[in-house]
Parts: C-alpha cells; sequence; structure tokens
C-alpha cells in the first residue's frame, strides 16, 4: 500500500531567491525577537537562524522606523553574504505595511487588524450594508499596498490569527474557524481582483483542533473558488520545553501527514534559532509517520503506537505527529505508547502530554505563552519559568503568557488568566478576556497574577 501522503497542488511564489509552493520543498522559517531597529542584534540573530538551516527570517515592524530599518538589515546581510529574504511582520498600521513593502522581500498582514479597529469584544450588530461599507474600505486601502507590491516584486503572507479576529467578523461568523476562514478568504479575494497572486497564506491557533480545522476549511474554500495559494502552517502560542514541540508536531504533523503545508514555523517561547531543527525534523518524520498513522491501531477508542526514534525529542515528535489527525478527529480519545526509549510511567507521561495539546484530557496546567519578537515589552522567558514553577501543580488551568497586545487576549479567550505585556516594563493581567489590572510593573507582576489565583479558589 503506497502510504506516502499527496502534496496539495499550490502555486509557486518567490520571496526572493526562495520559491514556495509547487513542487518545491517544503521552506522553515523563524522570526527574531530583537528590537528592528537594532540593526546589529537583528542582523546577529538573524545569522543564527539562517545557519540553522531558516530559509526566510520575519521581523516585527510595529512603526515606520522599524520598516524602514528593514532596508539597513538586508543590506547588511547581504553584505556578509547572505541572501536568505526577509519577511516584515505588521500589525495595526496599514501605513507601515506599504513601507515594509518597498524594503522587504515579503509582508504579512493580519486581516484582523489591517483596517477593521482594535478589538473590544462587545457584541455589534452590522446590516448586510453596513458590512458591505466595511469591506469597501478595506478594498479602498488594500489596493495602493497591492500595487507597491506589484511595483517592488514583493510577496505577501495573508496571516489571520485565531487570537485577533476582528469583532466585524466575530460577530458575523463567531469565533468559529468559519470565521476565521472568512477573514481570510475576503482578503485574497481582493488580491485575486488585483491580479496579484505572489500570496501565501496561514491561519493559526493556539488551540491544535481549530488550527486544523481552520486549515481543512481553508482548503475547501479555496478549491471551491479555484485558488491554490501556497500554505505556511503553526501552531501560535505552542509554549516551550516538550509541551511546545509536542503541541507543534501535533497540530503541524496533523496537516503535513494530508499533504497539506508549504512552508511551516514551530513557534517556540525559547531562542528562535531553537524552532529551526524542530521544524526540519517535523518535515523529514512526514512519510514515515503517514505510513505509521495509516497502519495504527485503534481498538475500543485506544490509539496504539509501537515506535522506535533515535532519542527522546524525535519520540516526542513522531508520537504528535502520528497521533494527531486521529486524535483531532477523535477517532481515537485515549493513547498508548510503547518504545524501549520509556519506562512505563514515561509512556503515560507522554501519551498525556499528547492527549492534552488535542484538548482531549488534561493532566497538568496548560501554558499558552508565545515566542516572543521585537515587540515583547518583557523577559519572556525568566518570565514563564517563573509562572511555571509556582502554578504546575494547578492541573487543568490554563494561563496565557503573551509578550504584547497583538494576539494576548484572543488567543486566552479560553484560558483561565492571561500576563500580557502593556508597554515597556509593564502588564496587564486578564481574567479570560477581562482585563482586571492594568500597568502593573514588570517586577511585581507575576506576584500579582499570583494573588489573583490564590483569591479565585
Amino acid at each position: 500500500m503506497n502510504t506516502k501522503p499527496i502534496r496539495r497542488h499550490t502555486s509557486v511564489v518567490h520571496v526572493g531567491p526562495v520559491a514556495i509552493g509547487g513542487d518545491n520543498p517544503i521552506r522553515v522559517q523563524s522570526m527574531t525577537t530583537t528590537n528592528t531597529n537594532d540593526t546589529e542584534a537583528c542582523v546577529q540573530q538573524a545569522i543564527r537562524i539562517i545557519e540553522a538551516g531558516g530559509e526566510l527570517v520575519r521581523l516585527t515592524t510595529q512603526g515606520t522606523r522599524e520598516a524602514e530599518n528593514m532596508r539597513n538589515i538586508s543590506r547588511e546581510l547581504k553584505a556578509r553574504g547572505y541572501q536568505t529574504p526577509l519577511v516584515a511582520d505588521v500589525h495595526f498600521n496599514a501605513n507601515v505595511a506599504d513601507v515594509a513593502a518597498c524594503h522587504a522581500e515579503k509582508v504579512r498582514i493580519n486581516p484582523g487588524n489591517y483596517v477593521d479597529p482594535a478589538r473590544t469584544f462587545k457584541k455589534l450588530e452590522y446590516t448586510d450594508e453596513e458590512y458591505a461599507q466595511e469591506l469597501q474600505k478595506i478594498e479602498d486601502r488594500l489596493t495602493p499596498f497591492i500595487h507597491l507590491c506589484k511595483e517592488h516584486h514583493t510577496a505577501v503572507r495573508i496571516g489571520v490569527n485565531h487570537g485577533s479576529l476582528s469583532d466585524r467578523i466575530r460577530n458575523r461568523y463567531g469565533d468559529t474557524p468559519e470565521g476565521i476562514v472568512e477573514s481570510c478568504m475576503e482578503f485574497l479575494r481582493i488580491f485575486r481582483q488585483q491580479d496579484f497572486h505572489d500570496v501565501v497564506i496561514s491561519i493559526k491557533s493556539s488551540n491544535t483542533v481549530v488550527m486544523v480545522k481552520s486549515v481543512r476549511l481553508l482548503v475547501e474554500a479555496m478549491d471551491r473558488e479555484d485558488m491554490h495559494y501556497p500554505l505556511h502552517l503553526g501552531v501560535t502560542e505552542a509554549g516551550e520545553g516538550e509541551d511546545g514541540r509536542i503541541k507543534s508536531a501535533l497540530g503541524i504533523g496533523a496537516l503535513l501527514t494530508e499533504g497539506i503545508g508549504d512552508t511551516i514555523r514551530v513557534s517556540l517561547s525559547e531562542e528562535p534559532e531553537c524552532e529551526i531543527p524542530v521544524a526540519k525534523k517535523l518535515v523529514s518524520l512526514i512519510d514515515e509517520c503517514t505510513a505509521l498513522r495509516n497502519d495504527a491501531v485503534i481498538s475500543d477508542d485506544t490509539l496504539c503506537l509501537d515506535l522506535q526514534a533515535a532519542d527522546l525529542e524525535e519520540l516526542q515528535l513522531k508520537a504528535a505527529m502520528t497521533a494527531g489527525a486521529l486524535l483531532i478527529d477523535r477517532r481515537a480519545t485515549n493513547l498508548v505508547i510503547h518504545s524501549p526509549l520509556l519506562s512505563e510511567d514515561q509512556a503515560r507521561e507522554l501519551a498525556d502530554a499528547i492527549l492534552q495539546a488535542a484538548r482531549i484530557k488534561f493532566t497538568k496546567t496548560e501554558y499558552i505563552s508565545c515566542p516572543g519578537c521585537g515587540r515583547t515589552l518583557y523577559d519572556l522567558q525568566k518570565t514563564i519559568a517563573r509562572i511555571k514553577a509556582a502554578t504546575s501543580h494547578l492541573v487543568g488551568l490554563k494561563i496565557g503568557i503573551m509578550g504584547c497586545i497583538v494576539n494576548g487576549p484572543g488567543e486566552m479567550a479560553d484560558a483561565d488568566y492571561g500576563y500580557v505585556g502593556a508597554g515597556p516594563g509593564k502588564v496587564s493581567l486578564y481574567r479570560g478576556q477581562e482585563c482586571v489590572e492594568k500597568n502593573i510593573p514588570e517586577a511585581e507582576a507575576v506576584d500579582h497574577l499570583l494573588r489573583l489565583i490564590e483569591e479565585d479558589k
């Protein structure tokens, strides 16, 4: 039996010297965490990403100064012999996207905050006429950006995040995979009307089930409208360590083994160059994990996997990637793993971690933590360590740890508490999506979070 996945046919998009889609290899990428105004720091971190195997490097451009400095970063990298394309990441300010289109090989825009106002999470009613007027505003603003991209041969990523859907989309379609897909399709239709096709699509969520179902729905929606754009895959705010790797492998792997995906990023709350070996390993495991999944034994709702691996990390990735689609589709809701690398207790712990990543069974605290970027407003890695040390005994509790406001409240939709960067050295705390304390000094914020959790017990 041929168990090799048939790669979904997509068009080819050229991002500088890198071709994405078609029969090209699946590309791996990461994002810097340095201040984009600091040219040397960005260059040094980009080089570490590139030398680890990264084929694209993304940088945040929260303002025009950062967007303009992409030119200096690109020039310095090329002077040192690196031709890897740079991607500008834009949120909230369409004018910044226009500037970035002149200096980066690719610009990521987020439909949730490109033109739509900042989210309020309030119930708003739109008539069909009002909704159409809002779409016209988007088209009017997007068209000049598209013309700039044509002029400068700049590719575009339409990057929809579950955590930053606009109030307009949420109130018309709900906080659903269908709403996530429509947010993307609204923009895609405008690009096609303007005869611009150098577009890559991403749909991300910290919830693996939402991420996988949304991407599948997107593929169906694009097929219906005869669109074949390349897809970028990722589980956003996956976390760090074992949990971050397992969650990423489960979500990304479920799609890769179905032949979906042209470029990937594993979003870890670690140094960005640490993401690349994990992403490359996932790509290398596609055929093997597809075969394992197709041959898997499921009895009485239990998936049994007998796995060999070179080391523990490979075993974790292989197990999560093999089980991913079967657990997300609830074809199994229990998991048993056998491997010579694991004791019985270790095998049970790994199975429980995978079941938690699939949102089936919670056996420990859930941390939804972003990987950080140039927008991050506090020491992310140290903060995660402090919060974990103080809360890891709270089984089933979900805590969001976000560097900034872009996706914070949205990605924490099902989190119990949120810790979000609000300004330099300042943090705001959330109970669910409600902000309950604003602008706490960073040095005091973890203690405030723990007190909030204790008071709610």
